[in-house]
């Protein structure tokens, strides 16, 4: 999977070019100002990225700690000696 950097203006003029790097070469980055803004990614790709993993509320409703009783009460013991 190779990585292409494009400016912005070359992009804009070949962007037939940058759609079809991406279907076979993987993400294209495009560029403004030197700064990295967008990258082009297959749909393929990107749906892949999207459903990666489980969303974070899931996360914790599966969690193994759920109906734990957690001690949330904070320490309120000083940290150091407040004389100095």
């Amino acid at each position: 999977m190779t990585k292409r950097v494009w400016s912005l203006q070359d992009a804009k003029n070949r962007f037939s070019e940058v759609v079809n790097k991406a279907l076979s070469d993987g993400p294209q980055v495009v560029t403004r100002r030197g700064e990295e803004v967008v990258i082009v990614v297959a749909s393929e790709e990107f749906a892949k990225l999207r459903k990666s993993g489980p969303s974070l509320v899931q996360f914790f409703r599966e969690s193994p700690l759920v109906g734990v009783d957690l001690d949330l009460e904070r320490d309120r013991t000083p940290v150091r000696d407040q004389d100095l």
